[in-house]
């Protein structure tokens, strides 16, 4: 049997192991967890039936990167995991510090097995059907996968014209106000992202917001349907095969509390995107702004690399999926991709996922476990 996380293991071993098991869930964020936790409650054994790769050397996902400036209060929502509330936290705690803890408990309730840290680097498939699934930690095989790595590692910096010498980052890099304090910023990017630097710039440093079209402020309330019209337009973007695109994107600005702040700072004065960078600013046209530095808050792109020789993605750019299963290979599952990237959604979509899992392999109490074997 092999040894899972023993600290004694020479990487060369580590990375020549092979683990057989049912089921593989890439990454232990809220979509995965929420897959792990359902793979268990529906008779999946830990490290034999299933088990959870993550990337981080902790528990928390994408927020254990966040900004130290993102508040409890700023979070732009959040829903707790399925059978295990979020205990009512301060308002000004560091959502990076708060939410990792909180899925570490989960972790930890329910006895999930997760394994890190697991860079995987390539999904192929074996003669007999099941997947390989190579990482820098060993290889594993398995009869179906869960891939909930969503879109932090893949940062998305849109190409324009020219070169500015100043200071760029994306919001992905973005920790906080304090070094930017006296200086002319440029923010870019019409999502939840861009009013909480704003709300946050805009107290110390003069900022510039400008976006590609003029972003769309919903005042509520966010009814449930309001809520299902939004993910069914990005649903029908993935059933087509096209690029995801975030609910945010369609839903448009909420009342939230960056939103409140950075309207009360009188922040919110939208310019057009500009023609060029230069070298101490951006353009529009002959038009020149010298600037300090410039904050992209232009999104992320879905993690998906890793899967490239499945060969799942469609001639539109994107992998097309029906509810979390992959068109072209019903072994596969996304979860945390288009419409259930959102903590809610991604609770919703690790169910399902097991749902289809579990039609897929039959149901793990009525038929022989996966075997593990090791070096």
């Amino acid at each position: 049997m092999t040894v899972y996380g023993a600290t004694n293991e020479s990487a060369d071993t580590a990375e020549s192991a092979v683990h057989e098991v049912d089921v593989v869930v890439i990454g232990a964020g809220q979509a995965g967890l929420s897959a792990a936790y359902h793979l268990r409650r529906r008779g999946f054994e830990p490290y034999r039936g299933f088990v959870v790769l993550d990337a981080d050397r902790a528990p928390g996902g994408a927020w254990a990167h966040r900004s130290p400036s993102l508040r409890m209060a700023t979070v732009h929502g959040f829903h707790d995991l399925p059978d295990f509330e979020l205990p009512e936290p301060d308002p000004e705690a560091p959502a990076r510090e708060v939410v990792p803890g909180y899925f570490a408990a989960y972790e930890a309730r329910h006895a999930l097995p997760v394994v890190r840290p697991v860079r995987v680097r390539a999904v192929t498939s074996l003669p007999d059907g099941r997947l390989r699934i190579a990482s820098d930690a060993g290889t594993w095989v398995a009869r179906a996968l869960i891939n909930a790595t969503g879109t932090w590692t893949r940062p998305f910096l849109p190409h324009y014209p020219g070169h500015f010498a100043g200071r760029q980052l994306h919001y992905a890099d973005y920790r906080g106000p304090e070094s930017f304090a006296g200086q002319r910023v440029v923010v870019v990017g019409g999502g939840a992202s861009a009013i909480q630097v704003l709300s946050e710039l805009g107290a110390v440093a003069e900022t510039v917001w400008v976006t590609r079209s003029e972003p769309v402020v919903h005042e509520g309330p966010f009814t449930p349907e309001f809520g299902r019209a939004a993910v069914a337009r990005v649903e029908e973007r993935v059933r087509l095969g096209l690029p995801v695109r975030s609910v945010v994107s369609v839903t448009g600005l909420g009342p939230s509390v960056a939103y409140r702040r950075a309207q009360a700072l009188g922040v919110l004065q939208r310019r057009p995107m500009f023609d060029r960078l230069t070298e101490h600013g951006v353009a529009w046209g002959d038009r020149e702004l010298p600037v300090d530095a410039i904050v992209w808050a232009t999104g992320f792109r879905a993690e998906t690399t890793h899967l490239a020789p499945l060969g799942l993605r469609e001639a539109g750019g994107g992998i097309r999926v029906e509810g979390t299963r992959a068109a072209a290979d019903p072994r596969i599952q996304l979860v945390g991709y288009g419409p259930s990237a959102s903590t809610i959604g991604a609770n919703r979509a690790g169910r399902a996922a097991v749902n289809e899992i579990v039609k897929l392999l039959g149901d793990p109490a009525k038929r022989p476990v996966a075997a593990t074997v090791g070096s």
